[in-house]
């Protein structure tokens, strides 16, 4: 259960982070509230999470990995933003350190 929590809160940042680059500077009403209401679910997501007992590092690490890689996806194939191969390079590596991280923490 814990991961399914993990994946919303991934989800709500993601939502939340996407519509604070629609809100132009939080001058644009509806994108504004879905920022404030995905951060804020996103907040409380991680926090069951950890209420659950999942390791800190590992939620966190988790998070903000597929946060990072989802973002340039999309910012890359829908808000015409660039990517290039040293990024999609970098977001790599770190999926590859949190993975590192999980894996070193199992028993």
């Amino acid at each position: 259960m814990p991961w399914l929590l993990l994946f919303g809160a991934i989800a709500a940042e993601v939502t939340g982070t996407i519509s604070l680059r629609l809100s132009d500077g939080f001058t644009k009403l509806v994108p504004s509230l879905v920022t404030l209401a995905g951060y804020g679910t996103a907040f409380w997501l991680l926090a069951q999470v950890l209420k659950q007992g999942m390791n800190i590092g590992v939620a966190y690490g988790v998070w903000s990995a597929l946060g990072v890689a989802l973002i340039a996806i999309i910012g890359a194939l829908f808000l015409g933003e660039n990517l290039t191969w040293v990024q999609v390079a970098g977001i790599g590596l770190v999926i590859v350190g949190v993975l590192a991280l999980e894996m070193g923490g199992a028993h």
